[in-house]
């Protein structure tokens, strides 16, 4: 299993901007000790092709969270217990805590996030990928990060324009902190 994750790290067409380890997140809690994002192999493998094909077409990947332990996410479910949004740890697909999500946006080559029509974890419908009551531009937007994601084998969640993860989620175990190694949670 700790061999499972590999840790993410800025580079041409990548930057982290970790929101869990601020409390620039929806709880307003600092829920991670460290900013860091780690993804399963397979789908760092995945995120590297998104990165190649977001460089040519002159964008930068700009990563809020990925793996997210069991117990963070717990954390979330416990603010907001919407499974439209935040996955249950009991039952739900709990694709952060597999490694196998990312939540992004994209960078224009001037270092400016592309325009979504909403923000980052905004919980309304505005945010989901089949609502078209947002700009054009955005709704253009939207289209170049799933295609890019696409591409790259990745498939959206239809209630947030900003999480992609892997199909076949099962193949992926669920893992606590300690399990996964990543010593995100704060001591």
């Amino acid at each position: 299993m700790l061999n499972s994750l590999v840790e993410l790290h800025p580079a041409e067409g990548l930057e982290l901007d970790i929101k869990l380890a601020t409390p620039d997140n929806f709880t307003g809690e600092t829920l991670y000790g460290r900013a860091a994002a780690f993804l399963h192999r397979d789908a760092a493998k995945k995120l590297e092709i998104a990165r190649m094909i977001a460089l040519k077409a002159g964008f930068t990947l700009h990563i809020w969270d990925a793996f997210r332990p069991l117990e963070v996410q717990q954390k979330l479910w416990d603010h907001t217990p919407d499974p439209r949004y935040v996955s249950p740890t009991d039952n739900g697909p709990r694709s952060h805590c597999r490694g196998a999500a990312i939540d992004l946006t994209l960078i224009d080559s001037d270092g400016n996030e592309l325009d979504m029509g909403t923000a980052f974890d905004d919980f309304r419908e505005l945010a989901h990928h089949n609502n078209t009551e947002i700009s054009e531009e955005a709704l253009k937007n939207r289209l170049t990060l799933a295609g890019l994601m696409h591409t790259a084998g990745f498939q959206c969640l239809a209630t947030e324009w900003w999480h992609y993860e892997l199909p076949n989620l099962d193949r992926y175990a669920v893992l606590t902190d300690s399990l996964a190694g990543t010593q995100l949670l704060p001591d």
